[in-house]
């Protein structure tokens, strides 16, 4: 396929930019990448209502089943999300994806395989490598293909990746891990993500970088790293959002993460009604609301660039009442009632927080930006998360019983609304940063021949 390229001249510099890909390719690349993060999410959040069994068998603590479903993980998947972001902003992204896909799906493979809680340790250490390679990649090929009053809404789709991946995960660790075994549900969950493999090394194309960001020439290096931080992060906005983005995540990790248990410890359901429910609530719902938090935010910003992240305030807002009462309530069926806003508010600030961060930086790093962020989000949420409920657990297990689960997670409840006075915060300054930003298409570029210094 043959591309336009339009030049443009800045001063006694020539630039040029291609022009945005067809629109039949730009929704298969989003709907690739979404599969992609669906998988990724599948991998990653299985083990959750697969934790009881694997307790079980291993005779585990809480906090061990922390360890293994967040911190051991998080802990690899972000810092090996940073060289290769560095790699991706400078190579094809489409082929690293998939080959992250590849490893990861394998390594799920490996985790069904294990003999003992150190062997499951290390595999799920492998899925961090591969997981850490898909997002950062994904995120800078959804910004090169759509403009920043679409971008957003780009995102959104995106992150129902999560969504998607709770579903499915949820729905086929509890099925197949109650008929089969939770090895069985490990075993057949990479074995999905290497079929798929296949398919995305065939389709999967990489884009032409800065469609939208004429003023950078094309093939650009990356700055080096400490002018890239300082470059993201000399807007106040970015520094709120990754603050609030932190801070939710950790918040959103622990719930997903111990709501099956809760079901289970709580209200006496079996792995596969858990499961389906949480699939319902968390990946339904959920996915919907994370759609329309994106939908809202590109809407409502057109008008005021503030609401870009303002509706991210007033979904974490309403988060608070609801999960405390889900929580306390004694029947199933009240419980249920209460966790609808919860869990579709769970994922709204995603859209608009990916999409800002990749608005807020030069197309020289926006892979890195976007692996910074992930770095944040998950050092900071899924390690601190998940470690921090079971931790608590265990301590309140004494006085409560079975019971000190349902105290640990109402934890979770201030945690929004911190979040949500960072997002505010953030809102304050985002039309003038963005405004900033824009007046500077030139920045990765020159921090780049200044060698870092800006």
């Amino acid at each position: 396929m043959v591309r336009r390229v339009n030049v443009y001249g800045v001063g006694s510099q020539v630039f040029a930019a291609a022009t945005p890909e067809p629109h039949d390719r730009r929704r298969l690349t989003l709907a690739l990448l979404l599969v992609v993060f669906t998988l990724n999410f599948t991998d990653r959040q299985i083990v959750a209502i697969l934790s009881e069994p694997i307790k079980r068998e291993f005779g585990l603590s809480d906090a061990q089943v922390g360890l293994l479903y967040g911190f051991a993980f998080a802990v690899v998947y972000s810092i090996v999300g940073i060289p290769i972001a560095r790699w991706a902003d400078r190579a094809d992204r489409a082929r690293i994806i998939n080959a992250s896909l590849a490893l990861f799906s394998l390594m799920t493979v490996a985790c069904g395989l294990a003999g003992s809680y150190w062997q499951l340790l290390l595999a799920r250490i492998g899925v961090g490598v591969g997981e850490g390679g898909t997002n950062p990649p994904s995120h800078s090929l959804i910004a090169d293909l759509y403009p920043v009053d679409r971008r957003s809404t780009a995102m959104a789709v995106f992150a129902l990746g999560p969504h998607a991946g709770i579903l499915l995960g949820f729905v086929l660790g509890g099925v197949v891990g109650q008929l089969w075994g939770w090895r069985a549900a490990l075993i057949t969950a990479g074995t999905a993500g290497l079929a798929v493999a296949l398919v995305t090394s065939r389709l999967l194309k990489e884009p032409p970088r800065d469609s939208h960001h004429a003023g950078t020439p094309r093939g650009a290096a990356s700055p080096p790293v400490r002018a890239s931080l300082r470059a993201m992060f000399r807007h106040p906005s970015m520094r709120h959002m990754f603050i609030g983005g932190a801070v939710a995540s950790i918040a959103a990790y622990a719930a997903i993460g111990w709501l099956p248990a809760f079901l289970i410890r709580s209200h006496d359901l079996g792995p596969a009604a858990a499961g389906s429910l949480l699939a319902l609530l968390l990946g339904v719902l959920g996915g919907a609301g994370t759609l329309l938090g994106g939908l809202l935010a590109d809407r409502l910003g057109q008008r005021n660039p503030a609401w870009r992240l303002r509706v991210v305030v007033v979904a974490f807002l309403a988060v608070v009442p609801f999960w405390a009462a889900a929580l306390l309530a004694e029947k199933l069926a009240a419980a249920i009632a209460f966790l609808v806003v919860p869990t579709a508010a769970l994922g709204v600030y995603l859209g608009p927080t990916f999409a800002m961060v990749q608005s807020l930086v030069g197309p020289t790093i926006r892979a890195f930006a976007a692996a910074v962020l992930l770095f944040v989000g998950s050092l900071v949420g899924l390690s601190a998360g998940p470690v921090l409920v079971g931790v608590l657990s265990d301590v309140l297990r004494a006085a409560h019983g079975p019971e000190s689960l349902r105290l640990a997670l109402l934890v979770i409840a201030p945690l929004y609304l911190w979040s949500a006075a960072h997002y505010f915060v953030a809102s304050r300054t985002l039309a003038a940063d963005l405004h900033a930003h824009a007046a500077e298409p030139m920045e990765g570029v020159q921090l780049a021949r200044q060698g870092g210094n800006p």
